[in-house]
């Protein structure tokens, strides 16, 4: 089982209430801050529509697709 939240730090404690499915579990906690986390993928987006090898890999499956693009299920 899978829970994920975002919660906010105050005063450099956190405290997680899990839901009853956790009872008697043993857990992995990963703490990952999130503060630059949308504004660095946005940077890596725009380094990968100028990353020559990104785009010969797009443009290679979408021939490999193309044929397949106006079919329906």
């Amino acid at each position: 089982m899978t829970y994920r939240q975002v919660y906010k730090v105050t005063d450099n404690t956190l405290v997680i209430t899990l839901p009853y499915g956790f009872k008697d579990k043993q857990v992995v906690v990963t703490i990952d801050d999130m503060a630059g986390g949308v504004k660095d993928k946005m940077t890596l987006m725009k380094q990968a529509a100028q990353d020559p090898l990104y785009l010969a890999d797009l443009n290679e499956v979408n021939e490999d697709f193309k044929n397949i693009d106006h079919e329906t299920l």
